[in-house]
């Protein structure tokens, strides 16, 4: 398999940006269009706060496959990592497009990561929404670990340095901890966001990511290895 590297992941940026705003803009014109147009999500709200937290962590899971990719020749796991790096890189592009349209800034200053989920549980009851409890009220970012899930800039060094089988199991475990974390933060915005689209797609990366999850653990026991403790 051959990548080229950052092309790939910059194509879907951009296609995916383009295709949010142009989808969000299809339909009558006008008085009619203006009228169909739902509420812009207000700047703390979950649909802003999921679309800003999921672009970061979708980033580092980008990064880490790009990595992974010059450290190992298995086929199995650069397989994944390149389906992993496509799909996040997409789904980061709308996340993206979504804030722009929305005229939401990427970045809200003063809002700490996962807090929308903290903010979002004191009016929302949380039937159907376990693995939430606690997320957004009391991770302590470190190292460059911003959310659960995210590997540190340690750990991100380590899987530069390895090779071969210590850089497929290293990889396959950051990994699993990450789309743990992902798919935490994507079932609050299934339960707390209000746009359909963003629902949808974030019920999507819940079944992907957990199906991916499942495809790890089988490819981390072939290793004769496990998740992380």
């Amino acid at each position: 398999m051959r990548w080229a590297a950052g092309s790939a992941v910059a194509l879907a940026l951009l296609v995916a940006g383009v295709a949010t705003v142009a989808s969000a803009r299809e339909g009558g014109s006008g008085a009619d269009r203006a009228a169909a147009a739902p509420r812009t999500p207000a700047v703390e709200s979950a649909d802003a706060g999921f679309a800003r937290d999921m672009a970061v962590h979708h980033q580092q899971a980008v990064e880490m496959s790009f990595i992974v990719r010059d450290r190992t020749k298995d086929e199995e796991v650069r397989r994944l990592a390149y389906d992993i790096a496509n799909t996040q890189a997409n789904q980061r592009g709308m996340l993206l497009g979504w804030l722009d349209l929305w005229e939401l800034p990427k970045v809200a200053a003063g809002q700490e990561p996962m807090g929308w989920m903290a903010a979002g549980h004191a009016g929302h009851s949380m039937k159907g929404m376990d693995g939430m409890k606690g997320m957004g009220t009391g991770y302590r970012a470190h190292d460059g670990s911003l959310m659960p899930g995210m590997a540190t800039r340690t750990e991100l060094n380590r899987l530069r340095s390895a090779s071969g089988r210590a850089a497929e199991v290293l990889y396959l475990r950051l990994m699993t901890a990450h789309h743990k974390g992902g798919v935490d933060m994507a079932r609050g915005c299934a339960g707390l966001c209000t746009v359909p689209a963003e629902k949808r797609l974030a019920r999507g990366m819940v079944e992907a990511q957990q199906s991916e999850l499942d495809a790890m653990a089988q490819m981390l026991a072939a290793r004769g290895a496990g998740p992380r403790s």
